[in-house]
């Protein structure tokens, strides 16, 4: 489970079939704080790979865009693959099985 901010605007795609597929990037930050001995712990801000299928992919590509707050329930899946220099890259994505908006409707809309 996860609550975050969407990164940058949502890349959709349709593979065979029709089925819609949703790539999100989508960043959670804990907060800094102040030790009691008075040394500062910044902000830390991590960054999710998250995947939705069908419906959900449909939802996101009509009203998701970046700098939305996301609810996203999934489950992990890890990968790996060679890059353009033969060399080892592993991949984390969260493959989502439900999401809500968090962001108020029309935050979007023209003024």
């Amino acid at each position: 489970m996860l609550i975050g901010n969407v990164g940058q605007e949502p890349e959709i795609r349709y593979v065979e079939q029709g089925v819609a597929v949703a790539r999100i990037r989508l960043a959670t930050t804990e907060r800094g704080y102040t030790l009691q001995n008075g040394t500062q712990v910044p902000d830390h801000t991590d960054w999710h790979n998250v995947i939705l299928w069908r419906k959900l992919a449909e939802v996101v590509e009509k009203y998701v865009h970046k700098g939305d707050k996301l609810y996203i329930e999934g489950r992990l899946r890890y990968s790996t693959y060679d890059d353009n220099q033969g060399k080892r890259k592993y991949l984390t994505e969260i493959w989502a099985d439900n999401m809500e908006m968090l962001t108020p409707p029309g935050k979007h809309e023209s003024v």
